[in-house]
C-alpha cells in the first residue's frame, strides 16, 4: 500500500514540509508505504508557539468538553479501524493480529479511558491544621486542597514500536489534563500517528491543541524539546537518547516523564511451571520480534530446571511461523528496518564470541528473500558478564543465565542498569511474592507477563523517571498546586 504525501499538522492546519518529504519504508517488503513530511527547526517551533497559544484556552476549558472531543476521537478510530491498522502494519512490520488487537485496538481504548480520566477529580482535601499565633499571623485553622494543574505544553516524542498506542497514551492523558501537544513520531512509522491526529481535528480538537511535525534525522526532534515554549517532554526510546533529552529539559527546567530500555529478568524459580514459563518467555520471539522494552529477554533459571527449561524454548520457538505478517498463521513478523536487523545479528555475533551457545536461530530465515527478519534466537552458557546478558539487544534473541539459589537469582536479576519489568515463576505464590518485592524493577509479573492497565507503570534505574497509565498518567501531566485557607 501507498498513500499520498504526508503533510505536517500545525495550529489546526495540514501544512507542506519546507525539506520535502522521505520514504517510509515496508520492514516486510522493502517498499515504500508512503512519504512523511521533513519539517525544518522553523516548523517546529511554530507547532510549539501554536501549542502555546492554544493552552490558556484548552486549559480552562470544561472537562465534560475535552471528555466528549476524546471519546468521539475514538469513536473514529474505531470507524477506519480496517484502515487504520492496515497501514500500522505496513508501516511497522507488525502482524496483523498484533495491529489490530495491540496497536490501533489499545491506542482507541486510550482515548476512551481518557475521557473518563477527564472526569476525575483534580482536588485533593488536606486535613485542616491548627496554627497558634506567631510571627506568621493569628492564631487558626487553615484549611487546604491540593490541585492538580495541567502542566503547559507536553511535547510527546513516540516510538516505533507501537505507533497507536504508545502516541495515545501519552496525548490523550495530556490532553484530559488540559494541556496541549506538539507530538513527534518516530521516523520509522509516523503515518499512523498523522490518522491519530486527523480523527482528533474531525472530533473537534480547537486550533493549536494538537500539533504533528516529523522528520528522518535529529533536527525535528531536538527543536521540539529545546523550544522555549515546551514545559514538558514525555518521551519513550532508548536510554540514551533519553539521557540527551533529559540533559536539554535540565537546562530549561523543563518537566519529564522518560519510559526508556529495559533488559527484564524472568526468575525461573525451580518449583515453577515450566510450559508457563516458556509461554510468557517465548513471547519474546512471538510478540512484535522482540522490540519491546518489557519483553522477558534476560532469563534466570535455577540450575535443576536449566536443561529443560532450554529444551521447552527450543521447542517453542520452532513451531513460530516467521513471515509475511499479513499472511494468517505468521506470529514472528520482520524488525523495523535493515539497521536494526544488522544491529541484531551483530549481537548474536558478539555472544558467540563471548562464549555463549546459539541453541536455536542466530541466522536470517531462509525461505525469505526480502525483509529485515531475525529468526527466535536462543543463547545459553551465557553468564552475567556477557554484553548479550546486560545489553538491551530489542529483538527477538533470548538469553539464557543458570542460578543455584534463590539468593543468588535475586542478585543476578539486580546486576543490571535497567529496571523496567521483571518477572518471577513459581509454584509457591507467596515464595514468588518474596522474591518480587525484592527485585529493583518498576513493575514485576508474577506468572504471567500481562499487564493491569491501571497499575503504575515506569522504570528504576536507566529504565526511566516517572509513571503512566491508569489514574498515574494524569498525575504525570500534572503539576500540583496547593492553596491554603483560613478557617
Amino acid at each position: 500500500m501507498t498513500t499520498a504525501p504526508q503533510r505536517l499538522f500545525i495550529g489546526g492546519a495540514w501544512t507542506e514540509p519546507d525539506h520535502g518529504h522521505y520514504e517510509v519504508i515496508n520492514p516486510a517488503t522493502e517498499q515504500a508505504v508512503g512519504l512523511a513530511p521533513e519539517a525544518s527547526r522553523e516548523q517546529v517551533y511554530a507547532a510549539t508557539a501554536a501549542a502555546r497559544e492554544a493552552f490558556p484556552a484548552w486549559s480552562r476549558s470544561r472537562p465534560e468538553e475535552r471528555a466528549a472531543i476524546l471519546d468521539r476521537a475514538a469513536d473514529l478510530m474505531h470507524r477506519d479501524f480496517a484502515a487504520n491498522a492496515a497501514l500500522a502494519r505496513a508501516e511497522s512490520g507488525a502482524t496483523t493480529g498484533t495491529a489490530r488487537s495491540m496497536q490501533v485496538a489499545v491506542g482507541a481504548a486510550r482515548f476512551r479511558r481518557y475521557a473518563k480520566g477527564a472526569l476525575e477529580p483534580v482536588e485533593e482535601a488536606i486535613s485542616p491544621q491548627i496554627n497558634e499565633a506567631g510571627p506568621m499571623g493569628r492564631a487558626g485553622v487553615f484549611g487546604a486542597v491540593a490541585v492538580r494543574q495541567p502542566v503547559g505544553v507536553v511535547t510527546c516524542i513516540t516510538s516505533y514500536n507501537n505507533p497507536w498506542a504508545n502516541p495515545a497514551g501519552k496525548v490523550a492523558p495530556a490532553l484530559a489534563m488540559g494541556n496541549t501537544v506538539v507530538v513527534k513520531p518516530a521516523p520509522q512509522d509516523p503515518l499512523s500517528v498523522y490518522r491519530m491526529a486527523e480523527a482528533l481535528a474531525e472530533a473537534g480538537v480547537p486550533p493549536g491543541v494538537v500539533n504533528v511535525v516529523t522528520g528522518s534525522g535529529p533536527e525535528a526532534g531536538e527543536a521540539a524539546v529545546d523550544s522555549p515554549d515546551v514545559d514538558m517532554v514525555s518521551f519513550t526510546g532508548s536510554t540514551s537518547v533519553g539521557q540527551r533529552i533529559a540533559e536539554v529539559c535540565g537546562r530549561g527546567m523543563k518537566r519529564q516523564l522518560m519510559e526508556l530500555g529495559g533488559k527484564g529478568a524472568a526468575v525461573v524459580l525451580d518449583d515453577a511451571d515450566l510450559d508457563a514459563a516458556v509461554a510468557g518467555i517465548g513471547t519474546t520471539f512471538s510478540f512484535y520480534s522482540g522490540q519491546i522494552c518489557t519483553a522477558p529477554t534476560r532469563v534466570l533459571v535455577q540450575r535443576g530446571s536449566h536443561d529443560a527449561l532450554i529444551e521447552r524454548l527450543v521447542a517453542y520457538a520452532g513451531r513460530l511461523a516467521v513471515g509475511d505478517p499479513a499472511a494468517p498463521g505468521t506470529v514472528v513478523g520482520p524488525v523495523i528496518s535493515a539497521a536494526h536487523r544488522d544491529r541484531i545479528e551483530s549481537y548474536v555475533e558478539l555472544g558467540r564470541k563471548e562464549g555463549a551457545r546459539v541453541v536455536t536461530g542466530g541466522e536470517r530465515p531462509s525461505h525469505l528473500d526480502r525483509g529485515f527478519y531475525v529468526a527466535p534466537t536462543l543463547l545459553a552458557d551465557c553468564t552475567n558478564d556477557m554484553r548479550v546478558v546486560r545489553e538491551e539487544i530489542f529483538g527477538p534473541v533470548v538469553v539464557v543465565v543458570p542460578f543455584d539459589d534463590e539468593e543468588e537469582g535475586i542478585a543476578l536479576a539486580n546486576d543490571s542498569d535497567y529496571g523496567l519489568i521483571d518477572y518471577v515463576w513459581s509454584g509457591d505464590v507467596a515464595r514468588a511474592f518474596r522474591v518480587a518485592r525484592q527485585l529493583r524493577a518498576g513493575g514485576v509479573g508474577v506468572n504471567t507477563i500481562g499487564r493491569n492497565m491501571e497499575a503504575p507503570f515506569g522504570g528504576f534505574k536507566r529504565s526511566g523517571v516517572g509513571r503512566d497509565v491508569g489514574s498515574y498518567a494524569l498525575h504525570a501531566y500534572s503539576e500540583l498546586q496547593a492553596i491554603v485557607w483560613p478557617g
